[in-house]
């Protein structure tokens, strides 16, 4: 399944139901953790699909990034993925809202794109990043990633022209979907 929104200043926006490590991009975000140690879930099989160089560049990089604040983003090759890049994002871990997890949440997907924009990239697909493990709610996750990605495109955007969420599973590609398609955004 895949929609697909236009914006008026030419970029779009796409919601993809798959397996993020097959959606060629040119930077494709990574839910991390902050000790940038890969893990399971979307960290794990990007690193698995990747190969042993994501890993090595993290390593190299790990005693002066680490452990990476929430909300933070550094970004690497992608090793065998169709990708030129991995941005590997922390998203927060959910505390019930009130200690600031969707302000990390935005600055995930905002750290993302700035590095995205760095090295000129074109196109960036994203997980729905903290919704695993972490815990964020998927429907209070949605619309906090729409958001900020809608907003940087709206502002900020230069070489960025298509953001992709790829979700795993009907129930989230659904409710993107449903939030991307209404009049609220």
């Amino acid at each position: 399944m895949e929609l697909t929104r236009p914006l008026n200043n030419g970029r779009r926006i796409r919601v993809v139901e798959g397996d993020i490590t097959r959606i060629p991009v040119d930077a494709m975000a990574n839910a991390a953790n902050a000790m940038l140690a890969g893990g399971g879930g979307v960290d794990g099989a990007i690193h698995r699909a990747g190969g042993p160089s994501l890993m090595e560049e993290l390593d190299a990089m790990r005693a002066s990034v680490a452990p990476l604040a929430a909300g933070g983003a550094v970004a690497t090759g992608a090793g065998a993925l169709p990708a030129k890049f991995v941005i590997h994002a922390v998203g927060p871990v959910w505390g019930g809202g009130e200690e600031g997890e969707p302000e990390e949440l935005a600055s995930c997907y905002r750290e993302c794109l700035r590095l995205a924009e760095e090295r000129e990239c074109r196109s960036v697909s994203f997980p729905a990043i903290s919704t695993g493990v972490y815990g964020y709610p998927k429907q209070k996750a949605a619309p906090v990633a729409i958001g900020a990605v809608l907003d940087f495109l709206s502002t900020e955007a230069r070489s960025v022209e298509e953001v992709v969420f790829v979700l795993f599973g009907a129930e989230d590609f659904r409710e993107y979907a449903a939030l991307l398609g209404s009049a609220l955004y």
